[in-house]
């Protein structure tokens, strides 16, 4: 799974099954239609792609994920981490917080989340 990748109109796509799951391909071919203006054979070729990918699966007719949204963001970022930072957290941190300052309520929560990472 470590090569499953979305394009933008992919994640759109993928972000309207999540938010509506379990749903039928009709109720998606719908719900596609009018957020991203798709005719039926494109819902359908996108939703088959992603299925093949191992992300969604379409049983009888009724299409649910196979990876949840944070669990799909969450392989992406280590990905970028992996590829970018040679892995390492606290560069990506350090690159981050360079061009960008941390709110308070930031910091305590990854101050929070590094607390508990410490107690498990």
């Amino acid at each position: 799974m470590d090569d499953i990748k979305l394009g933008v109109i992919e994640s759109k796509f993928a972000d309207i099954i999540w938010k509506h799951e379990p749903m039928t391909s009709r109720e998606l071919v719908e719900k596609c239609a009018d957020a991203l203006e798709w005719k039926k054979s494109t819902t359908y070729t996108v939703l088959k792609k992603l299925c093949q990918r191992g992300i969604f699966q379409n049983q009888e007719g009724l299409v649910t994920s196979l990876i949840s949204r944070e669990e799909f963001y969450a392989m992406q970022s280590e990905r970028f981490v992996e590829e970018t930072f040679e892995g390492s957290l606290p560069a990506f941190l350090a690159a981050f917080t360079r061009r960008k300052s941390l709110s308070p309520a930031e910091i305590a929560e990854i101050r929070k989340m590094i607390g508990e990472y410490g107690e498990v």
